[in-house]
């Protein structure tokens, strides 16, 4: 195997070519640091938390591979993942997942002590988020809290505290990412039944696209309860008002449960989480003027 080819095998492993992880990840780590900087990021930091999203999704994904690893091969979708494949081996996955974990340590190294140990939470939830399949019902409410920790990082970067403010903007993302991706394990939810895994997707059965529905209204519901206590304008609820918008065209293209239209529906949550963003940008700016 050349350089190059082995390289490529990485970046699909690390899901570089398939952006939509790093986007999901990357939209409540911009509300926080709004909210947090009350619209005035630091652009370190900003750079920091950027850089650190992408490293920590790509570690992320890799891990995510590694503990499939003897279950992709019999998923349609998933079996031409590097490690499914035998392309890359368990080891160089593992070195691959350490090596990024690293990086993104490096990077926060500037930041004050809250923040280090913070990231030692994040860490252990990205590593153990693919395990929790095996066990958890609804594994992807584990997974919004990975996926937002970088809001309480973002707050102890900005504050040197965690504020009840980023607790509630966390469980925010925790509903978002359970809509979202019930949608997503919606596409494969025949073969998570055949292999074993658990998804909410299985565990809602019947009940999957009222969950959905009540997931995306908690969201909403608790951007809504941040926004009235921070005394938000009408910019910060408009971006509210599109984001339920795009909610509801989610709702329409699963009515149906067909696959496809799931995983359409799933990519296109990036547009409700920018909704979100620029909503909380909107605002700041217009006061400022």
């Amino acid at each position: 195997m050349t350089l190059t080819e082995r390289l490529s095998h990485y970046e699909k492993l690390m899901r570089l070519d398939k952006p939509i992880g790093i986007l999901l990840l990357m939209w409540p780590t911009l509300w926080a640091q709004w909210l947090a900087s009350n619209g005035s990021p630091s652009w370190l930091i900003l750079w920091i938390f950027v850089m650190g999203v992408v490293l920590m999704r790509s570690a992320g994904c890799v891990m995510n591979d590694y503990a499939d690893r003897d279950f992709d091969p019999h998923v349609a979708r998933t079996r031409e993942r590097p490690l499914a494949a035998g392309k890359v081996s368990p080891k160089e996955a593992l070195l691959l997942a350490a090596g990024l974990s690293l990086l993104a340590f490096l990077l926060i190294l500037p930041l004050n002590t809250l923040v280090l140990k913070l990231s030692v939470v994040a860490l252990f939830l990205a590593a153990s988020y693919p395990f929790t399949k095996r066990f958890f019902a609804i594994p992807q409410a584990y997974l919004g809290i990975a996926f937002g920790f970088g809001i309480p990082m973002s707050y102890a970067a900005l504050w040197g505290e965690v504020p009840r403010e980023a607790w509630l903007l966390l469980g925010a993302n925790v509903f978002w990412a359970i809509a979202y991706d019930t949608e997503y394990a919606l596409v494969d939810r025949e073969d998570d039944l055949k292999i074993g895994i658990k998804t909410s997707a299985i565990t809602f059965g019947r009940y999957d696209l009222a969950a959905i529905a009540l997931c995306y209204v908690a969201t909403l519901g608790l951007l809504g309860w941040i926004g009235w206590q921070r005394g938000m304008g009408m910019a910060f609820y408009g971006g509210l008002a599109v984001a339920a918008a795009i909610a509801l065209y989610h709702m329409k293209l699963i009515r149906l449960r067909e696959p496809k239209q799931c995983f359409r529906a799933f990519l296109h949550n990036t547009w409700f989480g920018a909704a979100v963003f620029g909503g909380i940008a909107l605002h700041f700016l217009l006061r400022s003027l």
